[in-house]
């Protein structure tokens, strides 16, 4: 049952890793064609296209790890190798996730209606709010990167006293399980963000529903239109957000973390369908996104179609 079970969850991931990859590399291909057309670009297709790009990036470090740590269990891992393997995971995955973070944000300070000082301020320089943000984050993954590189000297040079020596995968598990932790704590600033960017929403939407009577028709439902689109970009966000901090700590909390075990592959299953998921719900969400793919769905049917009639 087991071999049987191994078997559907690597297919799963195989899906997911085709489609992550699909969808990001179509969000890159339509944004690099509009901005060579229109020859500008848009703040929200600048984070769109640097969030597929990281996405990208961090969707095959995720197979990385997947290939060495359980696939070649047998495989003779080095410090450097470990060292290698954990900073790439934390730089694509920090970008994968501070980017996203931003988006939210950014749509947040373009739909959301506050009279506060603060908030007014931030909106009419939502650009300079973007990129503070972004190069703040940098500290943290500075700092990240800082810890990881700490857990790798620490425990290994505690447990080995050469400089050309091999760390077998039950003394890498210790490292990478202290590494997961520390990525939980990392990701946990940008997922508080966005829930209470959530938050804002919510109470954004409900005052706009409040004061309905005083608005006219027109503006109201464009109002809220915007309100529930945002509101529903965010939520998907942060429910496949929550799905990927899950996974993460419950690769922390399952010992044999380098075992061949369905459940490993399944939580790694899990922590793959955040990139991969939430870069078709962007799609969906655009309108020039969406409507480049369903185009590209039309021609790709009509194509078939002239194919069937022409063969014998």
């Amino acid at each position: 049952m087991s071999v049987v079970l191994r078997a559907i969850i690597i297919i799963i991931l195989s899906v997911e890793l085709l489609m992550g990859n699909l969808g990001n590399v179509f969000i890159v291909l339509v944004n690099i064609k509009n901005w060579v057309k229109r020859r500008t670009i848009s703040t929200t297709d600048q984070i769109l296209m640097a969030l597929a790009i990281s996405r990208i990036a961090f969707l095959w470090s995720m197979v990385t790890t997947v290939l060495i740590y359980v696939m070649k269990q047998a495989t003779i891992i080095t410090k450097n190798l470990i060292r290698m393997i954990d900073i790439q995971l934390a730089i694509t995955n920090h970008f994968s996730i501070w980017l996203a973070t931003v988006l939210s944000i950014f749509y947040f300070l373009k739909i959301a209606n506050y009279s506060n000082f603060i908030f007014l301020y931030l909106k009419w320089r939502v650009k300079k709010v973007v990129s503070v943000t972004l190069l703040a984050s940098l500290l943290l993954l500075f700092l990240n990167i800082l810890v990881i590189n700490r857990y790798i000297d620490v425990w290994i040079d505690g447990h080995e006293a050469n400089t050309s020596y091999s760390v077998i995968l039950s003394k890498s598990t210790q490292v990478s399980r202290l590494i997961l932790i520390t990525t939980a704590m990392f990701t946990l600033i940008p997922f508080t963000m966005c829930l209470i960017t959530f938050l804002l929403l919510i109470f954004s939407l409900w005052r706009h529903l409040k004061n309905i009577h005083y608005n006219a028709k027109g503006s109201r439902d464009v109002s809220t239109r915007a309100h529930i689109k945002t509101l529903q970009t965010v939520v998907t966000f942060l429910l496949l957000y929550t799905s990927f901090f899950l996974s993460v700590l419950l690769q922390f909390w399952k010992a044999g973390f380098q075992k061949k075990s369905p459940i490993v592959l399944f939580l790694f299953g899990i922590g793959i369908a955040f990139p991969s998921v939430h870069s078709w719900i962007l799609i969906l969400g655009n309108t020039p996104l969406r409507q480049a793919c369903f185009s590209m769905l039309w021609w790709l049917m009509c194509r078939s179609k002239d194919a069937e009639h022409l063969d014998p």
